[in-house]
């Protein structure tokens, strides 16, 4: 009886190793190449998949999703013979699990390879400034090869990204050194512009300072003169309601010839013909004062000549 126990046994763990091999799971995303004999039969998808077990086998478990993969830097030459380091990073995925398994043997180090190749032929016709300023140009052309070589392999280049271009130690010097120049020399242009700006503002302020002086001056110098005017009228309304005669109009204009006279610049006097009749009619005035004068000290003062004073009117030149 125990042999034939030892046998069921044995039967049992084959069924179910049997078991194991001929059902496989395959995760999504996944892919996985099948071998009968050595030879390629069939590619797996995601999800529950029935194999010849001892017969057919699994070559390959291949991930299809996006993968990123960062090279290190590689030198390469320019066309004016200064070497650059150029850090790379190639997203890829595998489109073709049979064609990335039997067409090439490592399609990582074969991606890598040509990636160094192509860089190396398209930075070798650019000069060292163009190479810094032309990064999508050079993405562009990276991908456009690395996608048409790669095609073939089950492969899609999705992107081609350069992480870092780093020119020799005495060019990066260089570069700082005339970074710093612009720099220090917008900065002069800046603050140039802007005393430059303060300088117009400050003219501007004095300019409608200046306005607003005049403005303010000539709005005083109306208010004054219409004051004065008003004055005038005043005093000529005034002097016509009081109604004078000659006489004290004469009298009013001895007054102000002082003040008509003080300055310096007063050596010209412009006299209306008016003002004769006006210095005649005050001489007469006066005369009639001396004579009265005159004919009480007669009637005071016995002897002399008769008592009289004669009296010249004064007269004016």
């Amino acid at each position: 009886m125990e042999p034939i126990i030892i046998v069921l046994i044995i039967l049992v763990v084959l069924v179910f190793i049997a078991l194991i091999k001929t059902i496989q799971v395959i995760p999504q995303a996944s892919a996985a190449i099948v071998e009968r004999f050595g030879r390629y039969t069939r590619t797996l998808n995601a999800g529950l998949n029935i194999v010849v077990p001892f017969i057919d086998t699994i070559r390959n478990r291949i991930d299809l999703r996006e993968q990123v993969v960062p090279f290190p830097p590689q030198p390469v030459i320019t066309q004016d013979n200064l070497v650059v380091n150029i850090d790379t990073v190639i997203y890829y995925q595998v489109t073709d699990a049979r064609a990335a398994t039997y067409e090439v043997a490592s399609y990582i180090q074969a991606i890598e390879q040509l990636t160094v190749t192509t860089l190396r032929n398209i930075i070798g016709g650019m000069d060292l400034e163009r190479t810094l300023t032309s990064r999508e140009e050079i993405n562009a052309a990276l991908r456009g090869v690395l996608d048409e070589a790669t095609g073939k392999w089950g492969i899609r280049v999705n992107r081609v990204e350069l992480k870092a271009i780093e020119p020799p130690t005495s060019i990066q010097d260089s570069m700082e050194k005339q970074m710093r120049a612009d720099r220090d020399k917008r900065a002069a242009i800046l603050q140039a512009e802007g005393v430059r700006q303060s300088e117009i503002l400050r003219a501007e302020g004095e300019k409608q300072s200046q306005i607003l002086r005049a403005e303010g001056e000539a709005k005083a110098a109306a208010l004054r003169a219409e004051g004065e005017a008003q004055a005038v009228r005043t005093v000529f309304e005034a002097i016509h309601a009081g109604d004078p005669d000659q006489k004290l109009l004469s009298y009013q204009y001895l007054q102000m010839l002082p003040k008509i006279a003080e300055g310096d610049a007063n050596k010209l006097w412009i006299v209306p013909s008016e003002i004769g009749d006006a210095l005649k009619g005050l001489s007469g005035a006066m005369g009639n004062f001396g004579q009265m004068g005159g004919g009480s000290g007669n009637g005071g003062a016995p002897g002399g000549n008769g008592g009289t004073e004669r009296r010249e009117k004064p007269s004016i030149d």
